[in-house]
């Protein structure tokens, strides 16, 4: 019955995430739209700087939720940790979790510095677009970044699931 609501559970997410990606498509699909208006509308450094900017985007993203999966990992391997655990494992996760951490702090800052990139840029496009092609600018970053985020999201509870019924069906005889 567990292994049933695993897989139910799989599919269920699998199926989140097939939306998810369509809904990536759509937004990558607006995105060239607005690519072209901005190619056509702005000067070629300032449409340069927008280029960046996006291409930027979704890299520190990524790279930012990369590094909390991977730092909240570790963190639950270290509460894991107990009596028996030897000193040689107990001193490589502490490594792992001080560069992880170090890391995302470092992530941080690129996307401190993403941020206000976003605002030149924004001010940038101001002087070239109307008031709602500026707001679907921003809601094209915003929606940009959720799906990401979403995404990210889903693939990690897959591969918890599936690890999950892996190890459940390993356990049966």
């Amino acid at each position: 019955e567990l292994i049933d609501n695993l897989r139910l559970k799989l599919q269920t997410l699998w199926e989140e995430r097939e939306l998810v990606l369509s809904e990536g498509r759509a937004c990558a699909e607006r995105g060239e739209e607005l690519e072209a208006m901005v190619r056509d509308l702005c000067k070629p450094n300032e449409f340069e700087r927008y280029m960046m900017f996006i291409g930027d985007l979704e890299k520190v993203v990524s790279l930012l939720l990369c590094l909390s999966s991977r730092l909240a990992r570790v963190q639950n391997a270290m509460r894991r940790m107990d009596g028996n655990t030897d000193a040689e494992e107990r001193h490589s996760l502490n490594e792992r979790h001080k560069l992880l951490s170090r890391q995302r702090e470092d992530a941080k800052d690129l996307k401190e510095n993403l941020d206000r990139r976003e605002r030149v840029v924004s001010g940038i496009l101001a002087k070239y677009l109307t008031e709602q092609q500026l707001q679907d600018y921003q809601r094209f970053v915003q929606v940009k970044t959720s799906l990401l985020i979403e995404q990210k999201d889903l693939e990690e509870q897959i591969k918890l699931f599936q690890e999950q019924l892996e190890n459940l069906e390993k356990s049966l005889p």
